[in-house]
């Protein structure tokens, strides 16, 4: 029979507890700002640019997100997530990927700078995208 010292069995009950709080998963980030933007219609446009590049009928504005790939089923890795700005890196099996940062004006008016590789070919696009009215 084995008899461990009082001081050995609290050091193993700190590891055994440090060890158990760094196994929580950490909150993953709710991209909150994306949510504020107002639903309705869209309009994407190259940035200093005027004519329109799409209008998109957004209820989920994480579709802005994935322009270049807005049907393909990616996975995503979130870099930043602020109130202001999120930037998303996400990657289409397939299809290809890219890395997309948001930064909002207003919640009727966002900046969109996005780039990557779609259908093996490269992009990379600074988009104005501003809510034009309902859909």
């Amino acid at each position: 029979m084995t008899i461990f010292s009082p001081m050995f069995r609290i050091s193993a009950m700190a590891l055994a507890l440090t060890g158990a709080a760094s196994a929580v998963p950490a909150q993953a980030p709710t991209l909150a700002m994306l949510d504020r933007l107002e639903k309705g219609s869209w309009q994407l446009r190259e940035r200093g640019k005027d004519a329109v590049l799409q209008t998109v009928c957004l209820g989920d504005a994480r579709r802005l997100i994935q322009v270049y790939h807005p049907r393909a089923t990616c996975s995503r890795y979130v870099i930043e997530d602020t109130p202001t700005s999120v930037t998303v890196h996400y990657t289409c099996p397939g299809a290809g990927h890219g890395r997309t940062t948001i930064r909002s004006e207003t919640n009727r008016l966002v900046q969109i700078d996005t780039q990557g590789i779609a259908d093996g070919k490269p992009f990379s696009q600074a988009i104005e995208a501003r809510r034009a009215g309902g859909c």
